[in-house]
């Protein structure tokens, strides 16, 4: 499908990115991207981490304040839910001719914070005991949102991973590569895929229907990777080992715009936290049904090639 060819485009787009870094210093980086903070913190990138107590979706919000959303309005769940909440789906929803509102961020790629090198991404300090020492190299104060942003960013790189997880944080493009291949096999071909808009998206949130069948790639493994608020670009990427459906999506949005997405199926659900804020989207239970989200357009899902055949 189209988002094939795509998503290699990406990919030397975002070699070409690297190459490009500025290589003064990461603080003029910071200064370059960071001029609007609260924009950059609560409407960055569309993050999913799943089956995780500490899951964000999409601006930054902690899942705390997305339970708030949902749970503040009891008999009117959809008409007060957070409208970022609208990436989550079921099996049974993935049917040409499905309609089903869908939020997808819209993002200038021009505006997203550069991949270092690992030469310099491996001169800073990444780690939350050298916060303090972060924020005065990037000339932040220890109460500002950028602050607030780093200190979650590194708290979340340093959890550990649940039962079945591999999880790490790169910082630049090598040393997401390095990683993924010691997930996926030093000896597997791999490929990016990502969510494309074919044309400009018009809203963030619309009504969108599935044009084609869905493609389902079979791909034993893969590793996910999602943008984390952070004055450069740091990718938070997973892989689990319990059973994921991917798919390749065709969707038409009521004001023509076009998308071809990837979405991801987690099959069991069973020992995910009860508290899960898909659980209220979708109004399910724990095990009771697979739980499917759209990936938005900034994240990264490396498969083998093979998959893609």
């Amino acid at each position: 499908m189209g988002s094939v060819f795509a998503s290699c485009c990406l990919l030397l787009y975002v070699l070409l990115v690297l190459k490009s870094a500025p290589s003064s210093r990461a603080r003029e980086i910071s200064r370059g991207h960071w001029n609007d903070v609260k924009k950059e913190v609560y409407d960055l990138q569309h993050h999913v981490m799943d089956g995780q107590k500490g899951m964000y979706v999409d601006d930054g919000h902690h899942q705390k304040i997305l339970r708030k959303h949902v749970h503040d309005h009891p008999s009117s769940h959809m008409d007060h839910m957070d409208p970022a909440l609208n990436v989550f789906f079921t099996v049974s929803d993935l049917k040409v001719g499905k309609k089903m509102p869908i939020y997808f961020p819209i993002k200038d790629p021009s505006s997203s914070p550069h991949l270092l090198s690992r030469e310099e991404a491996d001169s800073i300090p990444f780690s939350l005991s050298q916060l303090p020492s972060l924020l005065e190299f990037f000339s932040f104060s220890q109460d500002s949102l950028q602050a607030k942003a780093m200190e979650e960013t590194l708290r979340h790189c340093e959890f550990k991973p649940i039962k079945g997880e591999t999880k790490f944080c790169s910082n630049s493009l090598e040393s997401m590569l390095d990683s993924t291949h010691g997930i996926l096999g030093l000896d597997t071909q791999f490929k990016v895929l990502t969510t494309t808009h074919l044309s400009k998206p018009t809203a963030l949130l619309q009504n969108y229907t599935i044009l084609e069948v869905p493609k389902e790639i079979s791909a034993p493994k893969m590793v996910a990777c999602h943008t984390m608020p952070y004055p450069y670009a740091v990718f938070y990427c997973h892989c689990q080992e319990s059973d994921n459906k991917l798919y390749e999506v065709s969707l038409g949005s009521e004001n023509g715009d076009t998308v071809e997405a990837v979405g991801v199926c987690h099959m069991d659900t069973s020992q995910w936290d009860p508290d899960h804020v898909s659980f209220h989207v979708l109004r399910i239970q724990p095990g009771s049904s697979p739980v499917c989200h759209f990936f938005p357009a900034d994240n990264l899902i490396w498969v083998p090639s093979s998959a893609l055949r």
